[in-house]
């Protein structure tokens, strides 16, 4: 290898209290040269010297605990793979801490009173700020809308870690969600599913798995009734449809109320989401109103009436206008 390029198998390896990651394995059995850095104690040589001396056989693999070792550094600048270090998910152990201690005595005041009940207004909150950051994009919204929900999970779960009758931890929480997601893929976790051919399949194998598991006696069994109508519409009809219920049994009627469902069942039966639907019309909407009130403000219009919005109205592409009629 050369400092212009690592060669195949040169890599950098982070040990943790010497803790050689499993991954590593195959490529200290194939290299051409071993060496340790930093406080390592394998029983591994130092480093010689230069590792991107031609003259090393290679491929050359270096094991250390610091990566801001000049040779660790030298080895990563020429391209070598970096092995190991902390696993995925190793930050959420630093906030559940952050959370027990807010929660602890000596903690936050506001966060040692909350309940379950009083925390449901921020947890349908934080959702729809995070469907609404998904929507336009916004990757720094994004994170950070994400961190808001984690931080809905962790507070729920470190509340009901006092509760003295049926007391659950975040990791009980996390064990359940590892116990259930092998359990619902078998055909990654259990060396196969013949059921699983696609992602359609999976789908359906899903609920099947699901439906087995909570013992469940109607396909509408935990649909969850709170959700916005226009979305419980649109599940139950996943549902039923994956039941084989005949489409002529859906809700008709020429009340508001069947017609909106009517509606939704026809966007779900045509593979279209219904509450993202309505939900991208509505916010076209709020932006054509918020820029029609800017256009008439920069026009020095201080009280809009109906001709105002007439007449500041954007228009679509061609000139029309979005409104109908």
């Amino acid at each position: 290898m050369t400092a212009a390029g690592a060669g195949p198998g040169t890599a950098v390896v982070l040990v943790d209290r010497d803790q050689v990651p499993a991954a590593a394995i195959p490529l200290l059995r194939s290299a051409g040269s071993v060496f340790a850095t930093g406080a390592v104690g394998l029983g591994l040589p130092p480093v010689p010297g230069d590792l991107t001396d031609r003259s090393l056989a290679g491929p050359v693999v270096l094991v250390t605990d610091d990566l801001d070792d000049p040779s660790a550094a030298a080895l990563l600048a020429a391209g070598a793979a970096l092995v190991g270090g902390p696993p995925a998910g190793a930050g959420l152990l630093d906030a559940a801490a952050v959370m027990d201690r807010l929660r602890s005595p000596g903690g936050c005041p506001w966060d040692a009173e909350q309940t379950h009940e009083s925390l449901r207004q921020y947890l349908v909150e934080e959702c729809y700020e995070l469907l609404d950051a998904i929507e336009d994009g916004d990757r720094v919204a994004l994170r950070e809308e994400l961190g808001d929900v984690l931080l809905q999970v962790l507070f729920h779960a470190r509340v009901a870690q006092e509760d003295p009758d049926d007391p659950f931890s975040i990791d009980d929480v996390a064990a359940g969600l590892v116990a259930k997601l092998v359990a619902r893929h078998p055909h990654v976790f259990a060396g196969g599913d013949p059921a699983v051919r696609d992602a359609s399949s999976q789908q359906q194998r899903w609920e099947e798995l699901k439906q087995q598991e909570k013992r469940r006696e109607s396909c509408v069994d935990g649909v969850a009734g709170g959700q916005p109508a226009l979305a419980l519409a649109a599940k139950l009809v996943s549902r039923t449809k994956n039941a084989k219920l005949p489409e002529e049994l859906l809700p008709t009627g020429t009340d508001t109320g069947a017609q909106l469902f009517a509606l939704a069942a026809a966007a779900k039966l045509a593979g279209a989401d219904p509450e993202d639907e309505l939900r991208a019309v509505a916010r076209r909407f709020a932006a054509d109103v918020r820029a029609a009130e800017s256009a008439a403000r920069a026009a020095g219009v201080a009280a809009m009436d109906p001709a105002a919005w007439r007449r500041f109205w954007p228009t679509g592409p061609g000139g029309d206008t979005r409104r109908e009629g």
